[in-house]
């Protein structure tokens, strides 16, 4: 009798559908923000600054400045020794004093000159005068007018020179070229600059109240992206916080990778991990600005920015593992809904924004129902649609 028993339990568990409480992972359709974002790795820099380097050779006698400092336009910085340029200063004017005193001495050869020939002129047209001395007389005109020519080219020459070395011994002070924070000073008092070949870096000035993002976006999302769109990002040192801004600019050509054996370019996306075309895969700049009034972005951070493509505010959303594809051009999918008595069914749902993990809903579901985004059987497989639970 008991193996009868057992055998007819047996038989009703083989013929009695599978459980779908124990087999379906059951999900709440509720409200929320989805956004289509494409997601990039971005550094922060400042959006104006200059290096200012030194134009003249010789010894750092006076640093004036120090890291963090503010400065404004027009400010001390540095002061390089000035002893050389000041003596070719000395040199130019002692220069232009004396061919000026020559000038003075030829004027009154040429006027002599021109009075000699005015009495010769004089003398031939009354046939007291002889024609060669007439003509001896003209020549050292000519020359006399010629030297004092000459003379003048020499002074023009000289001042200009003039000019130059003291434009040299100017170049001696360095003043603040813009007004901002020191972010970087490479020189220390007492070194010695050498700009024969190329103006040396001194410092850095950076104006921090406005940063420029240069965000490096794959080959494959760029196109996506729209001059204007709006975007988000956070940094690691505020993990909490969120800047929002629009972006501005997509460079049209990937960065050119640092030639061998260099130490980068100096523009702000070379180097650090970002490139171009010399990387596996191709990376674009795009640039926005962000306003940096209370000075929590600092140069060089590293910002985590998400390119907002298309958003859906307070809309009733569905998780994507509970979507089943119908026609996706027209955003149709299929739901499994667990419907009034705890019957399953399936529902044709039209969605619109989606991420990785949930959708919109525009038509076919409301704030509530439970559908099924998964089941636990044993092949993985949804058991039989239009059951009771």
């Amino acid at each position: 009798a008991a193996a009868v028993v057992l055998a007819g339990l047996g038989s009703a568990a083989l013929l009695r559908p599978n459980d779908p409480a124990a087999s379906a992972e059951v999900a709440v359709v509720g409200r929320g923000t989805v956004e289509d974002t494409v997601t990039a790795l971005g550094r922060i820099q400042p959006r104006a600054y200059v290096d200012v380097g030194a134009q003249v050779s010789g010894q750092l006698t006076r640093l004036h400045v120090t890291v963090g400092q503010m400065v404004r336009e027009g400010d001390l910085l540095a002061e390089i020794d000035p002893a050389l340029q000041q003596a070719k200063v000395e040199a130019g004017r002692a220069e232009r004093a004396r061919l000026t005193a020559l000038l003075t001495e030829q004027r009154a050869r040429a006027d002599f000159a021109e009075a000699q020939l005015s009495r010769q002129a004089a003398l031939r047209r009354t046939g007291a005068g002889r024609g060669e001395a007439h003509d001896q007389a003209r020549m050292e005109a000519r020359i006399a007018a010629a030297q004092v020519e000459a003379t003048l080219a020499q002074i023009r020459q000289t001042e200009s020179t003039l000019q130059a070395d003291e434009a040299q011994l100017g170049y001696t002070r360095i003043y603040a070229p813009m007004s901002g924070t020191l972010i970087a000073v490479d020189a220390r008092q007492g070194q010695t600059i050498n700009s024969a070949y190329e103006a040396p870096v001194l410092m850095r000035i950076a104006d921090l109240s406005a940063m420029t993002v240069w965000t490096q976006v794959s080959e494959a999302d760029v196109t996506r992206l729209k001059d204007g769109m709006p975007l988000y990002f956070t940094t690691l040192g505020h993990p909490g916080r969120r800047w929002t801004a629009r972006l501005q600019q997509i460079l049209p050509a990937p960065p050119k990778p640092p030639a061998s054996g260099s130490g980068g370019g100096s523009s702000p996306s070379g180097g650090g991990g970002f490139g171009g075309a010399g990387n596996s895969v191709v990376l674009y700049t795009a640039l926005f600005e962000v306003a940096n009034d209370r000075g929590e972005l600092r140069p060089d951070m590293t910002a985590q920015v998400f390119f907002v493509a298309a958003a859906a505010q307070d809309a009733v959303t569905v998780p994507v593992a509970a979507l089943t594809p119908v026609d996706e051009p027209a955003g149709l999918h299929s739901v499994a809904l667990i419907g009034v008595g705890g019957t399953v069914e399936t529902r044709e749902i039209r969605v619109g924004v989606r991420d990785r993990f949930n959708a919109e809903v525009r038509h076919g579901l409301a704030g509530g129902e439970r559908i099924v985004v998964g089941w636990r059987t044993a092949d993985g497989r949804p058991p039989k649609i239009g059951f009771r639970l």
